[in-house]
């Protein structure tokens, strides 16, 4: 640079060396921007980075939300079955056990009926099957076990007319424990004992009907 175009005035620093250079060379004083914008260079990228991270972490949050929605939305049908076999295996089993008792309603015991029973009354025993002489084994059974009024009849059919295919029991007004007496000394069960017009209106109280041999007579 030649001494023309030095902008600078002389100060200390001009002293002339050997070879004709100056010692210290003048710099233009440097603006307070030029100090400041390497921080807030700084800062700026500092503060992308952190909403990067924090966009990033809350990303991986929702599909994990998402995720487990599903899971227990799918979790969520397995208690219908569970329930739907809970009444399955529980309230089926539970009710048929005792209906299909009451349904067939099985002979009772005779001691427990025999007090209630009127052992005087007329009863009367139809044999409507094909065993001869079942009427009177009938009978004679029923007098065995105290039914002093058991007569026999030896008839093909009863007198209300009506058609029988198994043992039963025909019982009048009022005439409820004697029948159910009856009806147990033949093993005849309580489904077939019935309240007949026909037989209150008779000298007897109840009418046994026999189409096959009791089982209590063997």
């Amino acid at each position: 640079m030649t001494k023309s175009g030095y902008p600078y005035p002389p100060d200390e620093f001009d002293v002339a060396v050997p070879g004709g250079a100056p010692v210290g060379v003048h710099r233009a004083p440097r603006s307070g921007w030029s100090s400041a914008w390497p921080f807030l260079l700084v800062a700026v990228v500092c503060a992308a980075v952190a909403w990067g991270g924090i966009t990033l972490l809350s990303g991986d949050g929702e599909p994990a939300e998402a995720s487990g929605d599903p899971s227990s939305s799918a979790s969520a049908p397995a208690s219908p079955s569970a329930s739907a076999s809970g009444e399955a295996s529980g309230e089926p089993s539970g009710e048929p056990s005792g209906e299909p008792s009451a349904e067939t309603g099985g002979p009772a015991d005779p001691a427990a009926l025999k007090a209630g029973a009127d052992l005087t009354a007329q009863v009367a025993v139809y044999n409507v099957g094909q065993e001869a002489g079942l009427a009177g084994e009938t009978a004679e059974y029923l007098m065995g076990q105290d039914v002093a009024g058991a007569a026999l009849r030896e008839e093909p059919q009863t007198p209300d007319g009506a058609t029988y295919t198994e043992n039963t029991i025909l019982y009048g007004a009022d005439r409820a424990e004697t029948a159910a007496y009856t009806a147990a000394l033949l093993g005849i069960p309580e489904a077939n004992m019935v309240e007949s017009a026909a037989v209150s209106s008779s000298p007897e109280a109840v009418w046994v009907v026999v189409v096959t041999r009791p089982s209590t007579m063997g």
